[in-house]
């Protein structure tokens, strides 16, 4: 598949067939994910791979205590209908997980160490990608709070738990979404 194509043809999905990912298309998954760009050459991720059905059941908890959470404290109606059942059907869910002292020369500056998190946002967007291209459906989710998915996952207290990857064949296609033209949201500086 053309590589423009993956990116066009990528969507986010979150109707999620039951039948199982092969490791091998994982494990392209996350060599994919490995040659993101990263401040220092740090590669400052780490990947855990959920596949077992009580551990997405707590991540499917955690997300409807946020999502719950978050319709109480925005007043945004939508979050009442937003179900998060494919948190529960998905068949595998990665974690990725962000280490902020394998960050760039950023760690210094005032706004504070980013860099580990654009790193691993890189690595997310190829994980992306990559799933397309194999056939696969995937959703970038990030609705849950970091310490009790560390406590969840056992993540050391130091590292952040950035966003969940979820993974499968869709059980109906995803819906497309409209983009601005890039002419909207670019500027030229000559």
């Amino acid at each position: 598949m053309d590589f423009f194509s993956v990116i066009k043809e990528r969507r986010s999905c979150r109707n999620f067939l039951p039948e199982p990912i092969e490791e091998a298309d994982i494990e392209k998954i996350l060599e994919a994910a490995s040659w993101a760009p990263s401040p220092l050459n740090s590669q400052p991720w780490e990947f855990i791979v959920v596949t077992n059905q009580e551990v997405k059941e707590k991540i499917y908890a955690e997300g409807e205590r946020c999502r719950k959470w978050a319709l109480e404290k925005s007043g945004w109606k939508w979050l009442g209908s937003y179900p998060l059942d494919f948190l529960r059907s998905t068949p595998a869910i990665i974690l990725v997980v962000g280490d902020p002292k394998k960050t760039g020369v950023d760690m210094f500056m005032e706004e504070g160490s980013v860099g580990y998190q654009a790193a691993c946002s890189a690595a997310i967007q190829n994980m992306h990608l990559a799933a397309t291209s194999l056939g696969l459906n995937s959703l970038w989710f990030t609705l849950f709070d970091k310490k009790a998915m560390r406590e969840i996952l056992g993540i050391d207290p130091g590292k952040t738990p950035l966003a969940l990857v979820c993974l499968g064949k869709a059980g109906s296609p995803p819906t497309p979404t409209l983009r601005k033209d890039v002419k909207e949201k670019t500027t030229y500086i000559r």
